[in-house]
């Protein structure tokens, strides 16, 4: 059993961007030692999460950020920011809910992802920034 890590960082816009960091993942497994086992994606910070879904203009423009916004709304009431005096609490809940890891399985060194399905870093927060994430690779 092996295990790699290596540091990523992706530029994002905030307020519920989603970017695909799927090319970036399978890279890692691509130019690493590793020919089979699980890759875990994990992005640092409390207000951005990682998941999988088909990246298309329609759901990652629209529909993902309707669906948070039922969630969690942008302009409700949030105690995070009474007690901190900022306007980020709805990040903070959203990306709780979302997670910030997701495990693939990969098989000679390609990600068992489906045709349509990519790892995305979504970022709630009220700004833009960079986004840290470690992909680390365990296997044989």
């Amino acid at each position: 059993m092996a295990v790699q890590s290596h540091n990523m960082e992706t530029k994002t816009r905030g307020n519920t961007h989603v970017v695909n960091i799927t090319d970036q993942v399978a890279q890692c497994i691509e130019s690493g030692q590793i020919t089979n086992g699980t890759a875990t994606v994990f992005v640092i910070g409390s207000t951005a999460g990682v998941t999988t879904t088909e990246f298309e203009p329609g759901l990652v423009k629209r529909d993902l950020k309707t669906a948070f916004e039922g969630i969690a709304p942008e302009n409700a009431t949030y105690l995070h920011e009474q007690t901190w005096h900022d306007d980020n609490g709805h990040a903070h809940v959203r990306a709780s809910l979302l997670g910030p890891s997701l495990t693939v399985p990969f098989i000679d060194r390609r990600l068992q992802l489906g045709t349509w399905q990519q790892i995305v870093l979504i970022d709630f927060d009220t700004r833009s920034r960079s986004r840290r994430f470690v992909v680390q690779v365990i296997g044989e």
